[in-house]
């Protein structure tokens, strides 16, 4: 009966996953970044170089495939460091720490980019939710819900005061052929536009629009003729 009810109020997991990731994640560590990364660049000056990047670079797969080691996603991708430690007491867990990775992404011309760069770990669930026959969650399904997370995600993040300026959503669908650098030209155009972006201001300017092969308002994200969430299951109608 629970289980009916929630597909007629047309509850979704997407809405769940992805105000779990802020209320959980997002807004616990993005408020610090800014703080880390002064600290690594003060260290570091060379390496991040551009501040305008000193960001969390969220990687959002259409297709909810997340790599554990990004090294093996695109070899462009190579791991640098850690940023400081958070480290909080949350839900009865002492000392939990709170940690962003930096990394090194090589560009056509050997030149290397740095950025602080993960998954929305969220993925992951709605990826296993896919392979799990209990959940009675399809591909169709999956595609579905993912588009619905970014997109909550998104507004979510839009109206949150404590978490501007401190983000970079990177969402993309992966082509139907292998390309061995796909994801580290993704990144790396995110990172010019944002030091296009920060000399534009700078030098008083409007940005120009850029050119990508995938950005936020050219994805396709509608998911029904309704803006409202739809049930999980295809065959509800």
């Amino acid at each position: 009966e629970m289980s009916e009810m929630s597909e007629r109020s047309k509850q979704n997991v997407a809405h769940g996953l992805a105000w779990s990731y802020y209320i959980g994640y997002l807004k616990i560590v993005l408020p610090r970044l800014k703080k880390s990364m002064e600290e690594f660049s003060r260290a570091n000056p060379n390496v991040l170089a551009c501040r305008e990047t000193w960001k969390l670079h969220i990687l959002v797969p259409l297709s909810c495939d997340v790599y554990d080691d990004l090294e093996k996603a695109d070899s462009n991708i190579q791991y640098l460091t850690d940023l400081t430690e958070t480290t909080l007491t949350r839900a009865g867990t002492k000392k939990r720490v709170y940690k962003h990775s930096l990394y090194a992404i090589k560009d056509e011309d050997n030149k290397l980019w740095h950025c602080a760069v993960e998954y929305a770990t969220p993925l992951q669930s709605l990826y296993a939710m896919s392979q799990d026959e209990c959940a009675a969650f399809s591909r169709e399904d999956r595609l579905e819900q993912a588009k619905l997370f970014y997109r909550t995600l998104e507004e979510i993040l839009k109206g949150s005061k404590e978490c501007a300026g401190t983000y970079r959503l990177i969402v993309y669908e992966e082509s139907g052929e292998a390309e061995t650098h796909f994801l580290s030209r993704d990144i790396l155009w995110h990172l010019r536009q944002q030091r296009h972006e920060e000399y534009a201001v700078y030098e008083g300017n409007q940005p120009h629009n850029l050119s990508t092969t995938l950005s936020s308002t050219e994805l396709n994200l509608q998911i029904s003729e309704s803006d409202l969430p739809q049930p999980l299951r295809s065959d509800c109608l």
